[in-house]
């Protein structure tokens, strides 16, 4: 359980630098800001855990900005471990199947997130809103399966045979 758990997170850490370079790509090619969505998540769950997010001004901003990109990093990397804990599943479906599957519960759990926060609400996006969602977290769902599928073969493959010649 320990190494499947392992290379979840491996897996999603390299979904999550994918999901990254996609919507940096977008915004690049758009001319788009970044969201203010992380951070603001942040901020809204201190103030209803009591917690103070210290300091003024940029600082603050900052910080938020710095905290809302860790907690991305933090989904990433906690739904890449969930699929590899689910890893029997997540295995038999085709690889397409997979990347959608997976990538559709990073966004479910993130959009899900924000929208019982108050901060969003999906219903009113435009198409470009949800494209510009849709396509990294497909990319991220994409990338994590792929790489839990190679590091599934890679495990396989560096196990030894057991006494009975079962792999």
């Amino acid at each position: 359980m320990f190494r499947a758990l392992g290379r979840g997170l491996a897996a999603g850490a390299a979904g999550t630098a994918a999901l990254n370079a996609a919507t940096y790509a977008d915004m690049a090619a758009r001319g788009r800001g970044s969201s203010s969505m992380p951070e603001k998540a942040v901020e809204t769950l201190a103030e209803r855990a009591g917690v103070n997010i210290p300091g003024d001004g940029d600082a603050r901003e900052n910080r938020l900005q710095g905290l809302g990109a860790l907690s991305g990093i933090l989904t990433g990397v906690g739904i890449g471990a969930a699929a590899s804990l689910l890893g029997p599943i997540v295995r038999r479906l085709p690889l397409p199947l997979a990347a959608v599957a997976v990538g559709g519960a990073a966004m479910a759990a993130t959009d899900g997130s924000m929208t019982k926060l108050g901060l969003t609400d999906p219903s009113s996006w435009s198409p470009a809103d949800w494209a510009s969602d849709a396509v990294p977290h497909l990319a991220y769902g994409a990338v994590t399966a792929a790489t839990l599928r190679a590091l599934g073969r890679n495990a396989k493959a560096s196990r030894p045979a057991s006494a009975d010649g079962d792999h």
